[in-house]
């Protein structure tokens, strides 16, 4: 069976908070279209921050730490095991904030709160539709910063 193309694929983040980046991730040919949180900019550090701005390629691969399937990212400048995986929240820990991400991106349905902070909810049913709405393809994903005037 021949391979498909990978799918385009776009993350549009708000500005940052220390409780997190809020995005929407949109796979117009999938007609799919969900909330993302990261963990706020914090220059690319390992564990500490969302990874940068820019061009990235997926690929799905199965995690045992998940027991579930993710999405790795691949060439992240300066990082390793960047992926998609399901988790809440992301704020930064040093100021006394939650975070189920070392620099992943984590999906959800709605944006809300969660211990207080800023948060993605029904992270695993979306993370599943997710799935199906990819259908193991490859993603070609960009994510750039929203602008406001």
């Amino acid at each position: 069976m021949r391979k498909l193309p990978p799918l385009d694929a776009f993350i549009l983040r708000r500005p940052f908070t220390d409780q997190g980046t809020i995005g929407v991730l949109t796979i117009p040919e999938a007609d799919f279209q969900c909330f993302t949180i990261e963990l706020p900019w914090r220059e690319n550090g390992t564990g500490i921050s969302c990874i940068p701005v820019g061009d990235y390629s997926l690929y799905r691969r199965w995690s045992n730490h998940w027991h579930s399937f993710v999405y790795q990212f691949r060439n992240v400048p300066q990082r390793i095991a960047i992926q998609s995986h399901t988790g809440n929240v992301a704020g930064d820990k040093s100021l006394g904030y939650k975070s189920h991400s070392l620099g992943c991106v984590l999906l959800g349905s709605v944006v809300c709160q969660i211990w207080g902070q800023l948060a993605v909810g029904n992270s695993k049913p979306t993370f599943r539709r997710f799935l199906k709405a990819t259908l193991g393809r490859d993603l070609l994903l960009e994510i750039r910063e929203a602008h406001h005037g």
